[in-house]
């Protein structure tokens, strides 16, 4: 395989900038491409915000990558078949750089960034045979086989998180389908519809959502508009660099994120909303990459960035060392007055806070897996 030396970073085809690393090839380096400076947005505020200038990624938490493009990384389910997939191409994958991963990724992940050059990895073949899929996934993830782990990579998208997933188009619009992991019961996906109907209930936005077969859950894709172009979305891990394998998070670092680059109070309320839920039905999987924000144009060449739609709503009971992976006011069991203090700092009243609480209460009764004391 070859090695990258230098990647072109782009939006809708247009140059956005150019991704490199350092001399020594520990740390990547970025430039905003000079018409996207006079034309663009900038794709990670805190991080790259929208000046001439060479940036340099730290350190940590991501190897020296930095953390609006470790999102565009498949993570979990996709990483391993990423390392399957090498594995058979005699590669050893820790041996590849940043650069070396985007460049796999080039224009099949999420989001509206890709790179170039691109390095091709296994089959891509699209498979809409959803049961052959499955049956697929639970193969090589028990390690019965691995030569389809690189048609599974492909089929998935690139996407992050633990489960199987694939993603299809039909007349409805584009989808990203869930499949059954080794240790998920065999109503996961219907267990996932469940949550995802009492969030909308809770006032929540949710994706369209769907069950494919009777049993694979399957939710339209925010990262794509109705036309079919892709939207440009950033995780809450990747633009506070966070990483999610330390989770360090608590609601009001969301809360105060979301505040500070929507600038809506309605999305600052919305993420509320969601630290209820997630609490209330013991989704204790509320990671820093289970939280994300799209940008949107607007008038006279003016972009906004917004709350993007919740995702990954389903019972998680184990979470992370029996805890959930975002604290509330520095607790992992919090208290009434918890969930209150944290809405208060970012200046909701006491009032909306306990009136969003006994919303989500009434909704959830079927699902309640936990009781705020």
């Amino acid at each position: 395989m070859k090695r990258i030396e230098r990647l072109n970073v782009r939006f809708h085809g247009q140059s956005v900038g150019i991704l490199s690393l350092t001399p020594d090839n520990r740390l990547c380096a970025f430039e905003y491409d000079k018409v996207w400076l006079r034309t663009g947005f900038s794709i990670s505020p805190l991080e790259l915000p929208l000046k001439p200038g060479l940036f340099i990624a730290k350190p940590t938490p991501f190897a020296g990558n930095f953390g609006i493009f470790e999102d565009s990384l498949p993570d979990g389910y996709g990483r391993y078949m990423l390392h399957k997939a090498l594995a058979n191409m005699g590669i050893d994958d820790r041996n590849l750089s940043a650069l070396d991963r985007l460049s796999i990724v080039g224009a099949s992940g999420m989001g509206a960034l890709t790179y170039d050059p691109v390095t091709t990895v296994g089959k891509e073949d699209f498979i809409g045979d959803f049961d052959l899929l499955q049956r697929k996934a639970l193969e090589v993830l028990k390690e019965q086989q691995d030569s389809d782990a690189g048609l599974l990579l492909y089929n998935s998208g690139n996407s992050g998180g633990a489960r199987p997933k694939a993603i299809f188009s039909d007349s409805d619009g584009h989808w990203l389908v869930k499949f059954r992991h080794t240790y998920d019961p065999k109503d996961i996906g219907q267990q996932e519809y469940a949550y995802n109907e009492a969030a909308r209930n809770a006032g929540i936005m949710v994706p369209d959502f769907k069950l494919v077969k009777g049993k694979y859950f399957a939710s339209r894709r925010f990262d794509i508009d109705e036309d079919g172009n892709r939207i440009h979305t950033a995780t809450a891990g990747g633009l506070l660099c966070v990483s999610l394998s330390e989770p360090v998070l608590d609601y009001s670092n969301l809360l105060a994120l979301t505040g500070f680059i929507t600038q809506r109070e309605e999305d600052v309320e919305e993420m509320y909303r969601r630290m209820v839920f997630n609490y209330l039905t013991d989704n204790k999987d509320d990671h820093c990459k289970n939280f994300s924000f799209m940008i949107l144009p607007g008038n006279n060449g003016t972009w906004h960035w917004r709350l993007a739609h919740a995702y990954d709503l389903t019972l998680c009971s184990e979470g992370y060392n029996g805890e959930h992976a975002t604290s509330v006011n520095g607790k992992g069991n919090p208290a009434l007055s918890d969930f209150i203090a944290v809405g208060t700092k970012i200046k909701m009243s006491e009032k909306r806070c306990r009136e969003i609480i006994s919303e989500i209460l009434d909704v959830c009764k079927a699902i309640q897996r936990y009781e705020i004391k």
